[in-house]
């Protein structure tokens, strides 16, 4: 196991210079520039749908919830939106919320945070562009559906390249580079709460993700339905413990966070860039706003329109950043403010659980059950993603079979190797992917735009929003589905 463990760190060293440098160039200039530009210019494409519908999002989950739970048997093995909503929350809610977040701040300072909170508000369009243009030009799997960029690449744009291209990408990030990084998460958390050398918290993390993945897509969707929502709840309800416990210092924590993103001194000391850069790359890879991910799983919902899954996987970037995220924040920021630390020898997941240790005596096991349910949630997520994608190249059973295997040599390798490697790979493979997308969905947003018009008419007349090929004509000879 040593042995293992040394050879995944010695290439490790030499691949991170050269990742680093391109990552310096992607992340500085062309995603900042991406991200920022093109959510803006979603938001006022759809008059700023993020926010005009926000109560329409919870009321449609909650109609997708109850749909489910009354489940007549011709549905009960579909995949709802409700359940399409949890997939992509699964992926999302992991080492983003608790280990990224604290990487942001001792990286990029406290102002980080507010630039997360940026990048989520105006992403909330880009989230919604892809979603619904992943439901329209979805294709039939059986009884279930299937989707995303690579779909809508070849379908509305006529770029099957572009579409492949995509495809390892994604299989790249997803299946490799980001479980890479949940898999060395976990194992930071429990070598600190538990004393487990990190290889065999791998080779745990590899047996029971191979049990899930190996047992199909409806498993992988009954699974994150029933994780995500009660681990969301208990790290929820930690995290207020901690802001009541501590409120009298919430006045400073807003101050810390407000004046790091717009203070002279941090403008004058270089730290400005910084806390943009940081709050941007880590706010991506928590709520994926653009990056070409969550489409996959909106395209599996069964709905009626497909502007509702965009309305719900919109509400995912908001669950994802304002809540969780910002919950970590609060708990990292307070122990800061209590302990007036400048400076951290740790980063990363151990930094979460000294501070939540610090206002929560004895909770540095349940950051670890915490992180150990939010990031293995996001594995099969990640998995999820991958295995969409793959069918998009080939129906052979043996190329899933070797993915599968793939992707648990990465969660095992990922375990072992060094924090800066992990992050590095998936910052690269992320940034790549999304500017992909982001060429993608800026090419065919007028399709989504016409989805969300059709969905309003509907709705004005008192009808149910209900989508037809013929409910934007000029695109019926691209559409599979919605006969």
């Amino acid at each position: 196991m040593d042995f293992f463990t040394r050879i995944v760190n010695e290439i490790s060293e030499i691949i991170l210079k050269p990742i680093d440098f391109v990552n310096n160039i992607l992340w500085s200039y062309v995603m900042i520039i991406m991200l920022i530009a093109l959510g803006l210019f979603f938001s006022i494409r759809t008059k700023f749908v993020q926010f005009r519908y926000f109560f329409e999002m919870f009321k449609l989950m909650s109609e997708s919830t109850s749909a489910e739970s009354e489940g007549n048997g011709k549905h009960k093995k579909k995949i709802s939106s409700f359940q399409a909503f949890c997939i992509s929350a699964a992926s999302r809610v992991g080492t983003g919320n608790l280990a990224g977040v604290a990487i942001a701040i001792t990286s990029g300072g406290p102002g980080a945070v507010f630039w997360m909170w940026v990048i989520a508000f105006i992403g909330g369009a880009t989230s919604f562009i892809e979603s619904t243009l992943a439901q329209i030009y979805k294709v039939q799997d059986g009884g279930n559906f299937r989707g995303g960029p690579a779909y809508y690449m070849e379908k509305a744009l006529k770029q099957r390249w572009m579409g492949v291209i995509f495809v390892f990408l994604i299989m790249f990030t997803f299946g490799f580079a980001f479980n890479a990084t949940q898999a060395n998460t976990i194992a930071g958390a429990c070598q600190k709460a538990f004393g487990i050398k990190p290889v065999y918290i791998g080779l745990v993390l590899s047996v029971i993700t191979g049990l899930v993945i190996f047992g199909g897509l409806k498993r992988i969707a009954d699974i994150s339905s029933m994780i995500v929502p009660v681990m969301a709840i208990l790290y929820m309800a930690c995290a207020l413990f901690v802001v009541i416990i501590n409120i009298k210092y919430i006045p400073v924590v807003f101050t810390m966070i407000f004046e790091s993103a717009f203070g002279i001194k941090q403008f004058l000391g270089g730290t400005f860039g910084s806390a943009i850069l940081f709050g941007i790359k880590r706010g991506l890879f928590s709520n994926e706003a653009g990056m070409g991910s969550v489409p996959n799983a909106a395209a599996a919902a069964h709905t009626s329109h497909p502007a509702k899954q965009g309305f719900i996987q919109t509400l995912g970037v908001f669950f994802d950043t304002m809540l969780i995220c910002s919950a970590t924040a609060f708990i990292l920021l307070v122990y800061i403010a209590q302990t007036n630390t400048e400076e951290l020898s740790v980063t990363g997941i151990q930094f979460t659980q000294i501070a939540l240790e610090y206002s929560i005596p004895g909770a540095q096991i349940f950051v670890a059950v915490c992180i150990f349910l939010f990031a293995w949630s996001s594995v099969i997520g990640n998995y999820f993603y991958g295995e969409t994608n793959l069918s998009f190249l080939s129906s052979r059973k043996v190329y899933l079979s070797i993915f599968r295997v793939l992707v648990i040599v990465f969660i095992m390798a990922g375990s072992v190797a060094s924090l800066n490697m992990v992050w590095a790979f998936a910052d690269f493979t992320m940034a790549l992917m999304a500017i992909i997308n982001l060429i993608a969905i800026t090419a065919i947003s007028p399709v989504a735009v016409k989805s969300l018009k059709d969905y309003e008419k509907q709705k004005k007349s008192g009808k149910p929003p209900v989508f037809t090929k013929n409910s934007i004509p000029e695109i019926t000879s691209d559409i599979e589905c919605w006969n």
